[in-house]
């Protein structure tokens, strides 16, 4: 099997499978309860927080667990507007977010402006500095785009931020998390996901800084922080903690080892004449989109199925759309737009997969 759709999901790590296993076997209790048993499961549950937080160079208090970062991502744009109810519905973003912002924002009473991107399809500085005079509530945004792998400079833009305004600054990290360096330094609310960085589906983080409020959109009774309710799932915390761990640690060797396959792949599918790379050249090396002229991307998806080859039409999030807005709105092609396909690699990714894809494509043109 050649799978190339880590971007929607990625294997598991038996390292992380048997954390989880362990921790459930082991700790029964629920870490809010007061007897022995809650109290050896909070003690592990501090121990995993205190991991991510250190790992993160955040505060322990600052980690909040939840179960995906579409979850996040809700908690970061409604709790913000939720915990100030004073100030000005207005919202910078992007025409390239993921759904789970996109969709948030198009079903709440608020002003969505987006920011212009320049030819590079990076945030437009200039425009941005423009638009924070419009005194936003919040700033979000992704650091890698999902689809198209574009990178944004989170720590130019969180420091532009900063000087120029007293927005909000919310970071889609989902994307970036263990493959590219992230500093959070300027960055006041951060969502990422465990089985983007091959942990378990289920386990999300939200950083959220300390002089942020914060309401919740999940309310209960105790939990592992009163930004969210519900019973702590502590084999999913752990195993969250040791993937991220695993995965920061394997960081550097990951990213050179995806870069040199990233290379591959685009010199070999620049070289066919139907095929339109659409990632720029600067983007995330995990993250590789393409168009082939005149074949629709359903239809070469099925091909390559029938090869044990796997891949996506795009974000998996908003593959019923029969094109690719980002995609269309960017070039303003319609053709390229529906004939899409994202290839998305991971630290399990080799080199003999990208050659074997490049033929078995080949011989389904």
């Amino acid at each position: 099997m050649i799978y190339f759709d880590n971007a929607a999901t990625t294997k598991v790590d038996e390292r992380v499978l048997d954390t989880y296993i362990t921790v459930s076997k082991n700790y029964i209790g629920n870490p809010n309860s007061i007897h022995k048993l809650g109290f050896e499961s909070k003690k592990l549950m501090n121990a995993a927080t205190k991991q991510v937080a250190d790992l993160l160079n955040v505060l322990e208090d600052e980690v909040i667990f939840t179960s995906s970062s579409s979850e996040s991502n809700n908690l970061a744009i409604k709790g913000v507007l939720n915990a100030y109810p004073n100030r000005k519905k207005i919202i910078l973003t992007t025409i390239l977010e993921h759904p789970s912002i996109t969709n948030t924002l198009n079903s709440l009473d608020v002003e969505v402006i987006n920011l212009k991107l320049d030819n590079n399809y990076h945030i437009d500085i200039n425009d941005l500095k423009e638009k924070l005079k419009l005194d936003p509530i919040l700033v979000s945004i992704h650091h890698v785009n999902s689809e198209l792998g574009i990178i944004e400079d989170i720590d130019t833009i969180g420091k532009i931020i900063k000087e120029e305004s007293k927005a909000i600054f919310h970071v889609d990290g989902t994307q970036s998390l263990t493959k590219i360096d992230v500093n959070l330094k300027y960055v006041d609310l951060f969502s990422a996901s465990s089985h983007k960085f091959n942990g378990l589906k289920g386990i999300a983080i939200l950083i959220k800084k300390e002089k942020i409020n914060l309401s919740p959109i999940i309310n209960g009774g105790d939990s592992q922080t009163i930004y969210r309710a519900g019973t702590p799932a502590l084999p999913l915390i752990v195993s969250f903690s040791k993937a991220l761990r695993l995965a920061l640690e394997e960081q550097s060797k990951a990213y050179l080892k995806v870069k040199e396959i990233n290379n591959y792949l685009r010199d070999k599918l620049s070289k066919i004449d139907s095929v339109t790379i659409n990632s720029k050249i600067d983007a995330s090396p995990y993250i590789l989109n393409f168009s082939i002229k005149g074949i629709k991307p359903e239809t070469m998806i099925h091909k390559l199925e029938a090869k044990d080859v796997y891949l996506s039409t795009k974000t998996a999030c908003s593959s019923k759309e029969d094109y690719s807005k980002s995609i269309y709105l960017l070039t303003k092609d319609k053709e390229i737009s529906k004939t899409s396909l994202r290839l998305s690699l991971s630290k399990d990714s080799t080199m003999e997969e990208a050659k074997e894809f490049i033929k078995i494509l080949k011989d389904n043109l």
